[in-house]
């Protein structure tokens, strides 16, 4: 079975439009360091054809994407050390910044589940879509790793302070959260797919730009999917005011602490407790410190960033004990380097920003 599976739709003029379709249901779209080699390798294929734009999307109805292969990663750091899993991480920062910066528009269908690697796909398309099933998280902290695939990037482009809440806590929202956080441009219903195609393929080329069809096209369908939309409720807006105060304290420390101790009487609020609980107090720290160290810094320099914590997360015991807790003996009692925010030892924090090896594995591969 192709674990990724190409589509090109022929529309007027001869003009194609593309699909990237992920193809490992089965495990709810998860990324192989092969089927980032297949995209990459497809895309510039694409580059220089008759291709008009790309739509990618995730086989079956449960995700887009759940993130990337962990448990693999894991396994190849603890039998053969950090090689393999510094190969797979680098490809896919390269994927995600190639992606930024692709010549042609590329559509993200983001219904079902979209976490982790799949936030980093859907974050490098200029059009962002979202449905009525739409889950979307960078539950990271839960592994003991951090928001990667361009997080230090798109978390910072969350409205403040919801960006940091978004990475420590690693609470999935819905599609109307995405959009009002902007992680998300369109709201469309499930069922409108296959119209997208169509209308992509019959669009009237005339003499616009290709993101101006695209965009009118996707404008249209939101507009007609308003009744579906309108049967949504944002989660992160029904408690917007208390997170924000919350997280505004002086510390990350103090913001936990009235989270946590908070009695609010909502299913998604104490899911969230619960996974702001059971994170890494030490990525939780990380993560702090990455959103502000990255806030203005440019696209390839985050990646490289996120190379260098990547670089000490797979050299380190947190991640692969989070791992393991979590997605191998599921017993979900991960040991913690540190129990609580409080016993953090600050100097390892700041010792996860500095490169463990003398080159970045970004500038040994070539990006646009």
């Amino acid at each position: 079975m192709n674990q990724v599976i190409f589509k090109e739709n022929i529309g007027k003029n001869g003009k194609k439009i593309a699909e990237i379709i992920l193809n490992s249901e089965r495990y709810l779209n998860a990324l192989t360091l092969e089927m980032v080699n297949q995209i990459e390798e497809q895309l510039e294929k694409w580059t220089n054809s008759d291709v008009l734009a790309v739509i990618l999307d995730g086989a079956g109805d449960k995700a887009f994407c759940a993130g990337g292969d962990v448990v693999s990663v894991r396994e190849n750091i603890k039998n053969r050390g950090p090689e393999y899993a510094e190969t797979f991480f680098a490809r896919e920062f390269i994927l995600d910044y190639n992606m930024h910066n692709y010549k042609k528009p590329i559509i993200c269908w983001g219904s079902g589940i979209v976490m982790g690697g799949g936030m980093g796909l859907m974050n490098g398309c200029n059009f962002r879509v979202v449905t009525e099933t739409s889950r979307l998280a960078m539950p990271e902290t839960a592994i003991g790793y951090y928001p990667d695939v361009g997080g230090s990037y798109f978390l910072n482009k969350v409205p403040k302070p919801f960006g940091l809440f978004l990475g420590v806590s690693g609470s999935p929202i819905n599609g109307i959260d995405a959009i009002d956080l902007n992680l998300a441009d369109f709201f469309l219903a499930n069922s409108q797919k296959g119209r997208l195609i169509d209308r992509l393929c019959s669009a009237d080329l005339g003499n616009q730009k290709t993101e101006t069809i695209v965009q009118n096209v996707l404008s249209d369908l939101q507009f007609e999917s308003e009744a579906v939309k309108k049967e949504q409720t944002g989660k992160i807006k029904l408690h917007a005011d208390f997170i924000r105060s919350a997280m505004n304290q002086n510390s990350l420390s103090e913001a936990f602490d009235i989270i946590l101790s908070a009695r609010i009487k909502d299913i998604w609020f104490e899911k969230m407790q619960n996974s702001l609980s059971y994170g890494s107090p030490l990525s939780a720290l990380i993560v702090e410190k990455q959103l502000i160290v990255s806030e203005k810094m440019p696209l390839w320099d985050i990646f490289k960033l996120e190379m260098i914590l990547t670089g000490q997360f797979v050299r380190n015991r947190e991640f692969p004990e989070g791992v393991r807790a979590k997605l191998v003996d599921k017993d979900n009692k991960p040991k913690w380097t540190f129990k609580t925010i409080e016993q953090v030892d600050f100097g390892i924090v700041d010792s996860f920003f500095r490169p463990p090896w003398e080159v970045n594995p970004l500038d040994k591969l070539i990006a646009i």
